[in-house]
This record gives C-alpha cells, structure tokens and sequence, in this order.
C-alpha cells in the first residue's frame, strides 16, 4: 500500500488541498473552510481516496505552519503532517513554475508535491504536551508586552525630547516606565506645570513608590524641572501634552499586565515536570527558564542529538566552503525569541560562574567580539541543556566541566 501526499494551502478562513500517489498523480482537489466543518470534510476526501484497510498513518501533510487548532487537529487524527518554512515553499515553487504565476491552488499542489518528492529531508511535527503549550503561550505574552513596553517608551523619550527636554534630564535615574515617573510625567506633561511641582509633591510620589534617597533625588528633579531650557510655543507645547498624557496611560496599563502576565509564566512553568533541570541550569531564572522550555518544546524525540538542539537554537556556526576558500558565520536564520534567551542566559552565566567566565574569555583571546563569544558560550549551555534533559538529571558542574574548559 502506497502512500498519499497532501498539499494543504491555509488562509485565515479556508485551505486550499491537494492529494497526489506516490506517482504524482492528482487524486483529490478541494476548497475546504475552516474549522470542524472542514475538518470532517477532509476527513471524508481523504477516506476516500485510501484503500479500506489503510489508516491515517499512510498519509503525509504539508503545510507553513506547525501551530494553530487546525494543525493539532491533523495531529490528533494520527496524519503525519510537516511543517514547512514558507521560504522553503517558495524556493520549491519557483522550480516547478519559472513563469512565476502563483494561486492558492498551485500552492497546494507544490506542497504535495514537495511532500511526495522530498519526503526524506522534511520534518514531521512533534506535538509539545499541553503544559509546555502553555508555557510557550504565556512566555510569549510576556515577552512580547515588555517588547512593546520598549517600543513605547522610545516614543515617549522622542516626545519628550522634541519639547520638554528638562524632563529626560530629570525622570532618567528613575527610568521613563518606572510608575513614579509616569505620574509625575502625568500630573505635569509641560515644562510650566512640572516648574510648579513643589518639593513636597515631589517626594510624596517617591515616597509612595518606595524609593530610597528621596530628599536629595527629590532636589535633583526639582533643579532638573525648574532648570531653563529651549522650548515649543504653547500651541504645539499643549498638542505634546496630550500625547504625553496618552503615552502615560499605555505605559501605566503595560507595567500592570507584564506584572500580572510574569504570575502567570512562574505559575505555569512551575507545573512543567523538566523545571527543576531548567533552573538548575547556570544564568536561568523562571522567567528565561520559560522562554527556553516555550521555544524548544518538550516533545519527545525532537532533537536527537546535542548538534540538532543547538542548530535549531541558532548558536551553532555555519560553514560555506567554495573551492579553496572557506568561512564561518553565525547563523542568521533563527527563533528570534529563543535566540534572546539564550543570548541573556550566556550573559548571566559568564557574571556568576568562574568556569564559563574563563570558556568565554579564551574566546575573546581568539580575537572574537563579545557578542561572538557569548553566542560559543551559549552553544555550549544549549548542548548541556540536551544532556540534562535526555538523562532528565539537574545540572551538575562537575559532569557538565569535567576538564579545563577549552574554546571550540
């Protein structure tokens, strides 16, 4: 019995499918919606297509995407599906139709036909458990609140800096997000107004938000605001103002839901059976220890080796040889977000760890910048990550360092 190959073409709200024999033949083409209907409907177009006794595990799916109800759906069905990076889609594509004509239907059938023909280099979808599910969910919640975070604090710095400079002068030491400059910055958004903030009114905020050192942080803010500076008529000073106050409000409702959302990854990741190999890991927290577990997964068999958990980490180098000549180059191709992580663990490991720090320091004496030598740093925490978690033991200093640590 052969095998059938499916090539499914996903828009938001329906998948374009075809289903092709191990000959290449078309057997089935169909339009199907999204959700249970469309579901059952491939269901259906699929059972007819395969011999009586043939199950679901003699069908393979392709399809650019590895998440989504739908995808867990074929999963659960007992299909083997693989997931494929659009850029690899459209390289195949661009072989089969060098006019360059696209349409969802031909995507469908590129698909299938990639599935049927290179089956051998494809990657079936390893389904993470629930709670791992959810850990990534969260984590990336959170991460990408504090993303945003950033992104709306460099506005509000371009603002501020465009009309009221004395107040980057005076609210920097708190830092622009901290909750006593957002109301500071809310109850005097112009140059007048914060002049007019007495000492008292000053304090009572710092106070309230428990800083330490408030009279002389207090007499530096106040000098800061009271300071002359260059500024915008009071028309455009007024039109700032507004927008200061709008910038203010998304900061404040920000800090509050990366609070809140940072409760919600340490509850999860908690729950989470590998924990405790996570945060025995040198440089990682709960927090880090979630983003890494989110962006690995936890399915079982995934990385078979050391060297395939730290490709898809992005911290292996690659190498491009031509003729005589031959180089090495960080790979620029990555899981942005586990790539962060990795990055911030390396950076936490070298300043409290002696044995990394001197692993990262022999390659700084190869002549790496520090970026380079933290990416090596974090290969190598990523392959004895993958030896705790295949023997599910916690981190031990002694088996993970047994010698002089040497640059690779």
């Amino acid at each position: 019995m052969g095998v059938l190959f499916v090539g499914d073409d996903w828009a938001e709200d329906h998948h374009d499918v075809e289903v092709q024999d191990e000959q290449g033949r078309v057997l089935r083409r169909a339009r199907l919606p999204e959700g249970v209907d469309g579901m059952a409907r491939l269901h259906d177009l699929l059972a007819g297509a395969l011999p009586e006794d043939a199950g679901p595990d003699r069908v393979l799916i392709c399809i650019e995407t590895d998440r989504g109800p739908w995808v867990r759906a074929l999963v659960a069905a007992g299909y083997e599906v693989c997931a494929i990076n659009p850029k690899q889609a459209a390289r195949h594509r661009e072989g089969m139709a060098l006019s360059g004509a696209k349409s969802d239907k031909a995507d469908a059938h590129a698909l299938a036909d990639m599935a049927r023909t290179r089956r051998h280099q494809l990657r079936p979808v390893a389904a993470d458990s629930d709670i791992a599910e959810a850990v990534k969910i969260v984590a990336r919640a959170h991460q990408t609140l504090i993303w945003e975070r950033t992104r709306h604090t460099l506005r509000l710095r371009a603002a501020l800096r465009e009309y009221f400079p004395a107040a980057l002068a005076a609210y920097q030491p708190l830092a622009l997000t901290s909750p006593d400059t957002l109301e500071l910055l809310a109850r005097a958004p112009t140059p007048a107004a914060a002049a007019d903030l007495t000492d008292t009114q000053i304090s009572d905020v710092l106070k309230r938000h428990h800083r330490r050192g408030i009279p002389a942080k207090t007499a530096a803010i106040g000098q800061a605001l009271r300071t002359a500076h260059l500024g915008q008529p009071d028309t455009v000073t007024a039109a700032y103002a507004a927008t200061i106050r709008a910038a203010v409000a998304v900061l404040t409702t920000l800090n509050t839901q990366i609070d809140a959302m940072q409760g919600e990854v340490e509850a999860h990741f908690g729950q989470h059976p590998d924990a405790e190999i996570y945060l025995s890991q040198p440089g990682i927290g709960a927090i880090l220890g979630a983003r890494v577990l989110a962006e690995f997964g936890d399915a079982t068999g995934r990385y078979t080796t050391a060297k395939a958990r730290k490709n898809y980490a992005g911290t292996a180098p690659i190498t491009r040889q031509s003729g005589k000549t031959k180089t090495v180059h960080a790979r620029y191709i990555h899981n942005n977000r586990l790539i962060d992580a990795l990055h911030r663990q390396a950076s936490a490991a070298i300043l409290n760890n002696p044995t990394i720090r001197t692993y990262y320091d022999q390659h700084r004496t190869r002549g790496l910048n520090h970026h380079a030598a933290l990416r090596h740093t974090g290969n190598r925490l990523v392959g004895i990550l993958h030896g705790c978690l295949k023997t599910k033991t916690p981190y031990n200093h002694t088996t993970a360092w047994p010698t002089t640590p040497q640059a690779a």
